[in-house]
């Protein structure tokens, strides 16, 4: 039986252990105030225990639908977006609208993504293909970082080049139906992606969330230009762009921290514990944690009581069923038992 069978097998026992391990014992940094609102909106944390989704492939068909769901309602709110372009003639709504859309495609290799994760390991990839959703948060990042560096550009162009508009209470209208859009599948994408630990797909749910104040921002200008203050649309744009750029510092932690086998605290001592409390382990003395795409992988080294093979093998087997416990999201966990001296 491998050890995905073995943690699959123990599903039973997770939710009874899982209760002893709420929120309370998160070692997340939580800010308050204003501070700690913004931190939620832009840069939620991953994983939520409570509400995980412990099987591997239901938590990628999680992932998959999520994402099918939310490229529909984004490619609609582009469609809305691009008739009103038509009847206003507004460059600025038309920026707005391209940049939808082509945020709307960057599900497409986090979708590919979720789809190589599913396959078997090869004798090349021995680890299997999960590490391709990190690397699709990490290019979601860059087209992040790239939709920032334009709008800034546009803006600043705008600022030397001033456009009219026409038709603005269109262009309002427009305006906040992209950001009802992006809204709806930011909050989607973040609640999915917390609930089966992907990164990658909070990333892109935060992306989204960026997308719809950036369509804000277009609404916000033209409501400064009705009022008799033309560059209110660039300058608007220009405070986006930054706060674009100040807030995605959060993702790009949280994709790298995955790309470089980080792993939350809290995880790992909620794994020391769950090994410690097994009958017949002395001690922990060593264990190790990785993401690898939105499951879990590791290895531990347990000392147990110089005892027959069988009572050996025993307290490996109860030490896995405490881990599948622990770690609902847990995939493969190597543990190699080494014998001290008896109580």
């Amino acid at each position: 039986m491998t050890s995905r069978q073995q943690v699959g097998h123990h599903k039973d026992h997770v939710h009874d252990h899982d209760h002893d391990h709420d929120h309370d014992g998160h070692s997340h940094e939580h800010h308050k105030g204003f501070k700690g609102w913004l931190y939620e909106l832009f840069v939620p944390h991953t994983h939520d225990a409570s509400d995980s989704i412990d099987d591997a492939l239901e938590s990628s068909t999680q992932g998959v639908r999520a994402l099918k769901i939310s490229l529909f309602i984004l490619l609609g709110t582009t469609v809305l977006q691009f008739l009103v372009v038509l009847i206003s003639g507004s460059v600025a709504l038309l920026a707005d609208t391209i940049h939808n859309f082509s945020d709307a495609l960057t599900a497409v290799p986090l979708w590919i993504a979720f789809i190589l994760g599913r396959r078997a390991a090869t004798r090349r990839y021995n680890y299997g293909f999960g590490r391709a959703e990190d690397l699709a948060g990490l290019f979601i990042v860059v087209v992040v970082a790239l939709s920032a560096v334009v709008a800034a550009w546009q803006s600043i162009d705008r600022l030397f080049h001033p456009q009219p508009l026409n038709n603005l209470w269109w262009v309002l209208a427009a305006g906040l139906i992209g950001f009802a859009g992006n809204e709806i599948v930011a909050v989607y994408r973040i609640r999915v992606g917390r609930q089966i630990g992907s990164a990658a797909l909070v990333a892109d749910g935060v992306h989204a969330r960026i997308d719809g104040f950036t369509s804000l921002a277009v609404v916000i200008g033209a409501g400064g230009v009705l009022l008799g203050f033309p560059l209110a649309d660039p300058l608007v744009g220009l405070l986006i762009s930054a706060t674009i750029l100040v807030l995605l510092w959060g993702t790009v932690r949280s994709v790298g921290r995955r790309l470089m086998d980080g792993i939350e605290p809290e995880l790992l001592d909620r794994a020391h514990t769950a090994l410690e409390l097994t009958p017949g382990v002395i001690s922990v003395s060593k264990l190790q944690l990785r993401w690898v795409g939105h499951r879990l992988q590791g290895a531990a080294t347990i000392v147990v009581a110089n005892a027959s093979l069988s009572a050996v093998e025993e307290t490996v087997h109860e030490a896995r069923h405490s881990l599948g416990g622990a770690l609902p999201k847990l995939d493969d966990m190597v543990i190699q038992p080494v014998t001290g001296p008896g109580h």
